[in-house]
């Protein structure tokens, strides 16, 4: 093994976390520009300010404020600097970098950072850059002083392909619940503050915010990414177990909590396409479900027990 090359892993996580955080300052500037200055807020393709179009922002004609640019290019530098980590990570391990809670951490934030960037050139709801890279920084700082192991071999039961499929599968899963996870809790406090409007500063903030129909319509749709994302995750666990273990399903907590995830965001889905169900009671769900992703990765991993310990704590 290249061990040499962990502790330069490590430096690159430093150093994203510290453009991030510059990001972080830009995003919040510019959501304070955008609530102070209604000619700065999202306009939908007719012309139409957002905030006065029912429904929330499209984006196609939309030209992000001067500190939001600024958030978006430190928010992308730190995550190729972040990517990098990953990879030398990966390189030092000489095999892929998410065998434990460490690189689980560092390789999901990166993924969750990948997608907010994607959905962030499509839609540039600015209130998702302060939220999601506040997050990002956050969950890295915990990885790097609570989480962090030197570069381990594999068990012998991790030791297959499935693990770069099972795996990777999962955390972009992942991500995408999380992205939708902010915009429901978005959602929530926005349709607080429409039900009992406030005056005066906290007023403007909440309104630079996008309705809460269009919020609750793009965390339903990255949630259906994720669940089939999801989907095929709790499948090919099920295969590798099977080639590993000799048994497809043996009600390992691991294998429960990734079923009661799967249940939890399939309820969700069957009830906004079957039943109507929006607003806050879509939202509270849509949190629930990545409450029990929170509880599977945060708990399930480090204080659980069983044939998917594999943690390294």
């Amino acid at each position: 093994m290249n061990l040499p090359l962990d502790p330069i892993s490590l430096v690159l996580v430093y150093s994203a976390i510290a453009v991030y955080v510059g990001a972080f300052v830009a995003y919040v500037f510019a959501f304070a520009v955008q609530a102070t200055n209604p000619t700065r807020r999202l306009v939908n393709s007719g012309g139409t300010p957002a905030a006065h179009a029912g429904g929330g922002p499209p984006t196609e004609t939309e030209h992000p404020g001067r500190a939001a640019r600024v958030g978006y290019a430190l928010t992308t530098l730190a995550w190729l600097l972040h990517l990098a980590a990953v990879v030398v990570r990966g390189i030092a391990a000489e095999r892929v970098p998410w065998a434990n809670m460490f690189e689980f951490s560092i390789t999901g934030t990166a993924l969750i950072v990948a997608v907010f960037l994607v959905v962030s050139r499509r839609t540039r709801v600015v209130v998702l850059g302060p939220v999601v890279v506040g997050v990002v920084v956050i969950l890295l700082g915990i990885a790097t002083v609570a989480f962090y192991v030197p570069v381990i071999p594999l068990p012998p039961a991790l030791q297959s392909a499935w693990l770069v499929i099972h795996v990777l599968v999962a955390l972009l899963a992942t991500s995408f619940f999380g992205i939708a996870a902010v915009l429901s809790a978005t959602q929530l406090v926005k349709h607080r503050h429409e039900s009992r409007p406030a005056a005066g500063r906290p007023a403007r903030l909440f309104d630079a915010v996008p309705g809460t129909e269009y919020l609750d319509r793009l965390a339903y749709r990255l949630t259906i990414v994720g669940f089939a994302l999801w989907t095929f995750t709790l499948m090919a666990g099920a295969i590798w177990a099977g080639r590993a273990w000799g048994r497809y399903w043996g009600w390992d907590v691991k294998e429960v909590w990734t079923f009661v995830i799967w249940v939890v965001y399939a309820a969700y889905i069957h009830a906004k396409a079957t039943r109507g169900w929006h607003g806050n009671r879509a939202a509270w769900l849509s949190l629930v479900g990545f409450g029990a992703v929170l509880f599977n990765f945060g708990i399930v991993n480090v204080f659980f027990t069983g044939l998917h310990s594999y943690s390294g704590l």
